[in-house]
């Protein structure tokens, strides 16, 4: 094979083959170790520790996403199912007003792309993290009960918008790599929550929701609602 046909596989490759998150390194690299050190006892126990290697691999992957242009726009902060679209107050640990806005929930199964992206282009204004329970994330009271982290995102027009990772069932890690006063570009990676979960988005008030119960949503790529004064063009 030449030099350049062997370029462009490992392109393919890259391409094909999304990376891993840098949280996941540790597990990944565990497993490796286990199904090396499993096969020289037996066989059958090393292809179980590589099937398992794979799939934990598989759950920590981060693909490319590349958001739409179009302004206005509040993405999809997480891959999965559009459970719940319903009025709600945004968590107090916030210090938001005590009203009802919009709350779209996305349920994450273990088969889905865990890492959360921001929704929007902004500035992070607060990070509240609250320690809770572990009920089935897919219930109506997991957004008050679970533990969560919930971060407050202004843009650059003003409209603030919440996102919160929900910790699940299996769920028992919720990872934030932001802090407040940092800003970050709507679809880049901000998190991830270890293995099941959801992620609840509220709108600014006046939103127009652009998705549907029962629909499923890309993280940074799927537009979740238009925020009020948006023109389309």
């Amino acid at each position: 094979m030449s030099a350049n046909s062997l370029g462009h596989a490992v392109q393919l490759a890259r391409e094909t083959l999304p990376p891993l998150h840098p949280a996941g390194r540790p597990f990944v690299l565990g497993g490796v170790a286990a199904t090396l050190a499993l096969r020289t006892i037996s066989k059958p126990l090393g292809l179980l520790a590589g099937v398992g290697t794979l799939a934990t691999a598989a759950f920590f992957r981060e693909p490319r996403r590349v958001p739409p242009r179009r302004e206005g726009l509040v993405l999809a902060a997480a891959d999965g199912l559009v459970s719940l679209i319903e009025d709600a107050v945004p968590p107090a640990e916030l210090g938001l007003p005590a009203e009802p806005r919009t709350r779209v929930s996305v349920f994450l199964s273990v088969f889905d792309v865990h890492v959360q992206r921001a929704p929007v282009t902004g500035t992070i204004e607060r990070v509240a993290y609250r320690p809770g329970k572990f009920l089935s994330a897919d219930l109506d009271k997991a957004s008050e009960d679970n533990e969560r982290n919930s971060l407050l995102v202004c843009t650059r027009d003003g409209h603030r918008i919440v996102v919160v990772q929900i910790a699940g069932l299996v769920a028992r890690r919720i990872v934030c790599q932001v802090g407040e006063g940092e800003r970050v570009e709507a679809g880049s990676t901000y998190g991830l929550i270890r293995f099941g979960s959801r992620v609840d988005t509220y709108l600014p008030p006046g939103s127009r929701v652009l998705v549907e119960k029962g629909q499923r949503t890309i993280g940074g790529e799927t537009p979740l609602a238009e925020v009020p004064g948006t023109q389309e063009g």
